[in-house]
């Protein structure tokens, strides 16, 4: 049986298709018992508590908000390190710090658990549709058992490296996009300042060799029309992910100015009010 354990934004819609696609039972738990209802449909079944997928499962995926709760399933009170069996499979498919996936990876295999951080990019469509990109970290042994799983999530599937390579490639994919959206920001900006249609271009940037992802996705479908929901990627999801990555690059010792600028332009968005709202918000006060 596979357990999944967080179902938000990117979760739930995740545990769907393993649901539907893999062909296996699938046992459920997050704190919030809405996504669990929404899920019954799927065939989910919903578990009271970490502790009891890790005694029922032989596959566990985590789909969390960051380090203390990833911390917390799977070392704390109840937590997988001390239920699991030996032989089982653990995927981490948040994005945390790389020191914890190493960590959790050296702990688990004390245990006999096979661990793998596998951090996803793209967006919660991707999710639904399971196009997601997965990053994964660990043994080639581990990537090839856990591939054709992920299959069923993504339509990427990378081995990035050993344990933590897949975080680490998670958080400079997160620090080129973040960086994107704020040179973005500055082109709106400087756009209108010079009382130049902005929609016009951003439309001329994607014709030529400023296109990108960031441009048609964030840009276009955010900045332009100004709309910047809540329980989308927020502002202080966008922080969390920066922390970890200029943690990550002073262990690493580079100096890495464009991130720390990028660190800045969110942490601005967040002392106006826009912790909680889509992170694009940062135009507001670029």
């Amino acid at each position: 049986m596979i357990g999944f354990i967080g179902l938000g934004v990117m979760g739930e819609p995740m545990c769907r298709n393993l649901a539907s696609r893999s062909g296996e039972k699938v046992l459920g738990y997050d704190l919030d018992g809405a996504p669990l209802a929404r899920l019954r449909g799927a065939g989910v079944e919903a578990a009271a508590s970490a502790q009891e997928i890790a005694e029922r499962c032989n596959m566990v995926f985590l789909s969390l908000p960051g380090v203390p709760e990833v911390k917390t399933v799977c070392a704390g009170p109840g937590s997988l390190m001390l239920h699991i069996r030996a032989g089982s499979y653990v995927i981490d498919l948040s994005t945390t710090a790389v020191a914890l996936a190493r960590d959790l990876n050296s702990r688990f295999a004390a245990r006999g658990v096979y661990f793998a951080d596998a951090p996803v990019a793209r967006t919660r469509e991707a999710a639904e549709k399971g196009t997601l990109s997965v990053m994964v970290g660990g043994s080639e042994q581990v990537f090839m058992r856990i591939r054709p799983m992920l299959a069923h999530i993504g339509s990427e599937i990378t081995h990035c490296g050993g344990p933590g390579a897949g975080q680490a490639t998670k958080l400079i994919n997160n620090m080129v996009l973040f960086q994107n959206v704020v040179a973005l920001a500055e082109a709106l900006k400087l756009a209108r300042k010079a009382g130049l249609s902005a929609t016009r271009v951003f439309e001329t940037l994607a014709k030529g060799s400023a296109d990108s992802f960031a441009l048609r996705h964030h840009g276009m479908k955010a900045m332009l029309p100004d709309e910047f929901p809540e329980h989308a990627f927020p502002v202080e999801y966008a922080l969390k992910d920066m922390e970890y990555l200029l943690e990550f690059a002073k262990q690493a010792r580079a100096e890495l100015t464009g991130a720390q600028h990028t660190m800045a332009a969110l942490e601005r968005a967040a002392v106006a009010g826009n912790r909680k709202k889509y992170f694009p918000v940062l135009v507001k006060t670029i």
